[in-house]
C-alpha cells in the first residue's frame, strides 16, 4: 500500500484547481448567486468588539447620562496608607500635630549625620484608627478625606486656631487581570478611577476579550461583592460601581474564540491549518467569482 503526502500548500492548490473548474462550469445565474453568498460572507465584520453600541441606535446628536459623580467619594478602609499635613496661621502652633519630615541617615564613608526629606504617612490598621500625634487613637475607618479633614480640624482648633489639614491617600491602587493588553496593578493620584480609566491603564482589552462580561470583585465589609460590566451598553455609566475603589480586582474573561482555541492540542493543529487554508480559498474564490462575472 503506498502512501501520499501532502503539504499544506499542495492541498490548497488543488483545492483551488478544482473550485475554478467548477465555477467555469457555472451558469451565469448560479455564479451571480454565488458571488452574493461569497460577498456576504467575506464582508461580514467581527461581532461584539466595538464598547457603547447602542449609541448608534440613538437618533438624537445630542445624549447624556446622569452619573451623579458629584456624590463619589472613597472611603478609608483598614491598611490603606494616609498623608495627614497640618498647617496653620501660626505654624508653631500646629507644629506638634505632623509627624517628623526628616530623617537622618549616615553615608558610607562619612561621619556626619545627613538629612534626606521623607513623606511621613499614617497606616490605618486592622481596626480602622490611625495614632495622630498629642491626639492619640482616632478611628477614620469608613470617612472620606473630608470626612476626616472635618475631625481633626475639630479636635486641633481646641490647640490651635484655624487649623488647615490636608488629606491624602497614598495606595489607592486596583487590579486587572484576564485578557487586557497589560494586565497588573494600576494606581492614580486622584483616587477616582473609573472601570474605563482601569481598562485604558491596562492598554485596553485584547481582541480576545469578552465585552459582555467584565467582572469587578470588591471587598465590602468582610465579604466579597461581585458585579459584571457589559461595555458594550451605555448602561455602564448609570452602574454604581461605575467608579472603583481602593483594591478593586478586574477580570476580563476570554471570548468564546478564545476558550475554542486553547482546547486545541498538539493533535489538531492540522485542523486549524486546514480551516486557515478553507477561509484563504474562500478569498480567492470571491476574487475569481468577481472577475469572471464583469467577463
Amino acid at each position: 500500500m503506498t502512501f501520499l503526502i501532502y503539504t499544506n500548500e499542495e492541498i490548497f492548490s488543488t483545492f483551488v484547481l478544482n473550485i475554478y473548474r467548477l465555477i467555469y462550469r457555472m451558469k451565469k445565474k448560479e455564479l451571480v448567486l454565488l458571488c452574493a453568498i461569497l460577498s456576504m460572507y467575506s464582508c461580514s465584520t467581527p461581532q461584539k468588539i466595538s464598547y457603547f453600541q447602542d449609541l448608534q441606535q440613538i437618533e438624537s446628536k445630542d445624549y447624556s447620562v446622569d452619573m451623579n459623580s458629584a456624590n463619589y467619594e472613597v472611603k478609608i478602609l483598614p491598611s490603606d496608607l494616609l498623608s495627614i499635613i497640618v498647617t496653620g496661621k501660626d505654624p508653631a502652633a500646629v507644629a506638634m500635630f505632623n509627624l517628623p519630615v526628616t530623617s537622618s541617615t549616615i553615608n558610607p564613608g562619612e561621619t556626619e549625620l545627613s538629612t534626606t526629606p521623607v513623606l511621613q504617612s499614617y497606616l490605618v490598621d486592622v481596626n480602622g484608627d490611625i495614632d495622630f500625634p498629642t491626639l492619640g487613637r482616632i478611628k477614620v475607618a469608613g470617612l472620606s478625606r473630608r470626612g476626616i479633614s472635618d475631625l481633626l480640624k475639630d479636635k486641633i482648633s481646641k490647640y490651635a486656631k484655624d487649623p488647615i489639614v490636608n488629606v491624602q491617600l497614598l495606595n489607592f491602587k486596583v487590579s486587572v487581570l484576564g485578557e487586557v493588553n497589560n494586565p497588573g496593578t494600576k494606581g492614580t493620584s486622584n483616587e477616582r478611577m473609573t472601570i474605563m480609566d482601569a481598562i485604558s491603564l491596562s492598554g485596553d482589552l485584547s481582541i480576545y476579550g469578552n465585552r459582555e462580561n467584565v467582572l469587578l470583585v470588591r471587598e465590602n465589609n468582610g465579604k466579597k461583592e461581585f458585579h459584571r460590566f457589559n461595555l458594550t451598553s451605555t448602561d455602564i455609566f448609570k452602574s454604581p460601581y461605575f467608579y472603583l475603589k481602593q483594591n478593586d480586582v478586574i477580570y476580563v474573561q476570554p471570548n468564546q474564540a478564545k476558550q475554542n482555541s486553547s482546547r486545541i492540542d498538539s493533535a489538531k493543529q492540522f485542523n486549524l491549518s486546514v480551516a486557515s487554508t478553507v477561509t484563504a480559498a474562500i478569498s480567492v474564490i470571491a476574487s475569481l467569482c468577481i472577475a469572471l462575472f464583469l467577463k
